[in-house]
């Protein structure tokens, strides 16, 4: 069920001067036309630069790969997903019929980038100042929450490592789809472990990304629950 604009407003904490700058921002490439893509751009650089420095902040003893580790976690598209959700972004995204049918405005990487390209809008109808509130704020509990034991490397690399010390066969990573336009692809990738019967998958926006989903996928059926706490 739609939410007006002035109700999504009071969700994400701004109104708009320029309403045009939220339609644009709710208004996903399938829909044809002017699209939210360079907002998305525009939203994740200041994204990363707002939480890179509340973290710089926050932990003033971490290291540099500490730092990025934790941003990186905050600014993944999971996390931004989580984010629209809470604002209610699906229901107000502009779909082409064939994504609206498949069910889009719940996909993760469609509602991450609209809260990117949202972020943008805010800044372009304001200020730094004034989008970098916002950013704290939907951000408050997240950045209260976490703490330096939230550094470990990342799950490809636990993943190889975990294999490595039992003299296991190392992952195998299988591209099974890319969908999407050159510059907005979407990848769907499977692990292969020979401990394991069954293959895990990832989707991303990047090889990358997908990659370490999937090996996150795997290493939750394959680590000890003791190693994960």
């Amino acid at each position: 069920m739609s939410i007006s604009h002035t109700e999504f407003g009071r969700r994400i904490g701004y109104s708009f001067r320029d309403p045009g700058l939220l339609e644009l921002a709710l208004t996903h490439r399938s829909y044809g036309g002017e699209n939210n893509e360079r907002l998305e751009f525009l939203g994740d650089s200041i994204v990363n630069f707002v939480i890179g420095e509340a973290l710089f902040q926050r932990f003033p003893k971490a290291r540099e790969g500490q730092l990025s580790r934790l941003r990186a976690r905050l600014v993944k598209g999971k996390t931004l997903a989580e984010l629209g959700r809470e604002f209610s972004v699906g229901e107000q995204l502009r779909l082409g019929s064939g994504e609206m049918k498949s069910g889009g405005y719940r996909r993760d990487s469609i509602l991450a980038d609209a809260v990117e390209a949202v972020i943008g809008a805010i800044y372009l109808d304001s200020d730094m100042q004034t989008i970098k509130a916002r950013v704290l704020s939907w951000y408050a509990s997240r950045l209260e929450s976490i703490n330096l034991q939230d550094t470990q490397k990342d799950p490809k690399t636990r993943l190889q490592e975990f294999l490595q010390s039992r003299q296991m066969a190392l992952p195998r990573y299988e591209v099974t789809s890319v969908e999407g336009e050159a510059h907005a692809q979407t990848f769907t990738i499977e692990c292969h472990i020979e401990a394991l019967a069954e293959h895990t998958i990832g989707i991303g926006n990047s090889r990358r990304h997908a990659e370490q989903e999937a090996a996150e996928k795997a290493l939750a059926l394959i680590e000890p629950k003791g190693a994960r706490a």
